[in-house]
């Protein structure tokens, strides 16, 4: 028989700050973090507006051992994010690593702490590539490439690739740490934390570990990233003059695209037996876990079709898995991204699923606050969905108004029954997942 598995310990990192209190006080208190960016000028942008976690509320350095401390050279802001988010995970789970206390018996063995991590395809810092690219200059202009070989690369350190391979959010975060057991990372657009915690799922239900650090982390905010999403027509078209916290808008009739944000969500996955015999807190339990394939029949902006099949397949996936009818979802955090076509792709899904009741399911959205985390945004919709889950509360939601076909009109925070919560992601590339967090005692 698998093992069940559970959740115990929450590690989003967004523009609010670090650890879940920030999130979840925010996200009650109906606030949005969505600003004009400070980080660089975006006024050549379709977007100029995002979600910033600024360097007072966050330092990698501060966080990493002493003995760790060089590596941060290495590190781009989707690493610096990860380790940010796997310490509040460790840290909230009452886990002892080398990376807490390495002079203490970490609470489990290396060896059987695993690691998945979901990351972006990571754009470099514009000024180093600068830097390079002006010293490659051919005469009649333009890049010579000879010129690259000869000068312009050794501009760049040595070790300068390393600080965007993908791979290094979990590489760090499971060197910190001591994670010995099984890793890997997924790079699927919005979907990756998801898939990330459905490796892990599997990982733990085959017994190969007793716990994992899991979800996602990605920093877009950035001109190269930003550019690559306003190409892909994911932006919301913005003049600057508006008050950025009310642009992102899902389901709205009058959503106009989405608002980048930095961050995500790491948590810990323990076996249950494990987790009742160390005395652990239990926010949730996983009870259902699916992934499918959308077919995008644009290759620009990569829209999928707007019937939502894919989307849907994988609902019925997670229900089925978790021998749960669709009357029993309480409540749905889906991915509620103010883009038109897919919004109506979630709303198509959720119909064909759960009919006329899905108008009057809760749903409980996350972007109109922190913004599109990308590969970072499933680590925070799990997050909250477990937070959810164990205080049986409905955060507020912003902005949204006039929708009838699902119940996500601006509201204030409330109590509610929760027992099942569905959390979606439905990425860029066409992948969805659908995840099932219940109560314990459902």
């Amino acid at each position: 028989m698998s093992r069940s598995v559970v959740i115990t310990g929450l590690g989003p990192i967004t523009a609010f700050g670090v650890g879940m209190d920030p999130l979840w006080e925010a996200l009650v208190e109906g606030k949005s973090a969505i600003a004009p960016l400070a980080r660089f000028d975006a006024s050549g942008f379709d977007c100029s507006f995002g979600a910033e976690l600024s360097n007072e509320a966050y330092s990698v350095k501060k966080i990493v051992p002493k003995s760790y401390r060089k590596a941060v050279k290495v590190m781009c802001r989707d690493i610096e994010l990860a380790l940010g988010a796997a310490l509040e995970a460790v840290s909230n789970a009452n886990l002892v690593t080398k990376g807490t206390d390495p002079d203490v018996e970490p609470t489990i063995a290396p060896g059987r702490f695993g690691c998945h991590i979901g990351a972006g395809l990571i754009a470099a810092d514009v000024d180093e590539l600068t830097m390079a690219l002006v010293s490659s200059k051919a005469e009649e202009g333009g890049v010579d490439l000879n010129q690259w070989g000869d000068k312009g690369m050794q501009t760049l350190t040595p070790l300068w690739l390393l600080k965007y391979l993908p791979n290094m959010l979990a590489c760090h975060v499971t060197i910190v740490h001591d994670c010995r057991g099984p890793s890997n990372t997924i790079t699927c657009c919005e979907t990756s934390g998801a898939l990330s915690l459905g490796e892990s799922m599997r990982v733990i239900e085959r017994d190969d570990a007793d716990a994992c650090l899991t979800g996602g982390t990605e920093f877009k905010l950035n001109p190269m990233a930003m550019y690559r999403q306003q190409c892909a027509q994911r932006l919301a078209m913005t003049n600057g003059d508006e008050d950025p916290t009310s642009v992102v808008r899902p389901y709205d009739a009058h959503a106009k695209g989405t608002v980048l944000g930095e961050g995500g969500g790491l948590l810990i996955l323990e076996a249950e037996d494990h987790a009742k015999s160390r005395g652990a807190t239990i926010f949730a339990k996983l009870s259902g876990y699916a992934a499918s394939q959308s077919f995008c029949e644009d290759t620009v902006g990569i829209g999928i079709t707007d019937n939502g099949v894919g989307i849907a397949d994988a609902i019925h996936a997670a229900l089925t898995q978790s021998n749960i009818s669709p009357d029993a979802i309480s409540a749905i955090v889906p991915f509620g991204s103010s883009i038109p076509s897919v919004d109506q792709a979630e709303v198509s899904a959720l119909h064909s699923i759960f009919g006329d009741r899905a108008s009057s399911i809760p749903i409980v959205t996350t972007i109109p606050n922190v913004g599109n985390c990308n590969a970072g945004n499933g680590g925070i919709s799990l997050c909250v969905g477990a937070k959810c889950i164990a205080q049986q509360k409905l955060p507020a939601r912003l902005n949204t108004q006039g929708v009838e076909m699902l119940d996500a009109n601006a509201c204030d925070a409330r109590d509610a029954d929760l027992n099942h919560i569905l959390v979606l992601s439905a990425s860029q590339g066409g992948q969805n997942t659908a995840v099932i967090l219940s109560r314990m005692d459902s």
